[in-house]
């Protein structure tokens, strides 16, 4: 048998110790929220904390977690109220979602070792694969999160006029890192101007 403390709670399966610890977690424990997405730890969507450290559970041995505290999307907190969380939410960060519980772990590891990462710290920190490409919201989310006053309005619930809504959406999500980043008053201004052209907007997140 196998100790493990999973989410704060004791465990403890019959397996074999060389078992990848996301089959455990998810086949004999049953927190299904760790995704399989390579079996190679290349794209991190098996991505739990260990420790409080970002690992790839898919090619980590069980054995290996024993002793140690494992933190699953599902332990990360009791009621989505963990700021990552929160601003996921605000912005429409996922878009399929699959390797979102991944994104997010990773995120929150590098908040609490690093309160006001900026965009160089948060590139090489989140080394996660997203086949949706939602890199730029990603980025977003983690300032939100972290309160720099970098993260950007969401824009996915928005009525998209033709023309106007694509240039608004483009020029929120997409505008080019290399410039200052657009302050809060720009920012607004261009949900305004999304908002007057396409008459009215839907900010009922809970209706996605």
């Amino acid at each position: 048998m196998i100790s493990l403390q999973i989410n704060g709670r004791k465990n403890a399966v019959d397996v074999e110790p060389e078992m990848p610890l996301l089959w455990v977690l998810r086949d004999e424990i049953g927190l299904t929220g760790t995704k399989y997405g390579c079996g190679v730890a290349q794209c991190g969507a098996c991505t739990v904390l260990i420790d409080g450290v970002p690992v790839k559970s898919c090619s980590y041995p069980v054995s290996a977690a024993s002793g140690k505290n494992i933190t699953t999307i599902e332990g990360l907190s009791a009621n989505s109220s963990h700021p990552v969380q929160l601003a996921w939410k605000a912005l429409d960060v996922p878009q399929c979602g699959y390797c979102q519980s991944g994104q997010i772990l990773a995120a929150a590891a590098l908040l609490k070792r690093n309160p006001q990462p900026s965009d160089q710290d948060i590139d090489e920190a989140m080394t996660n694969i997203c086949r949706c490409g939602s890199y730029r919201r990603i980025r977003a989310g983690i300032h939100q999160a972290a309160k720099t006053g970098k993260g950007i309005p969401s824009v996915i619930h928005m009525s998209q006029a033709p023309g106007v809504g694509a240039v608004s959406l483009a020029a929120m999500v997409d505008h080019d890192h290399s410039r200052p980043h657009p302050t809060t008053q720009e920012q607004q201004a261009l949900v305004n101007d999304a908002c007057s052209a396409s008459a009215g907007c839907n900010h009922n997140h809970d209706q996605a």
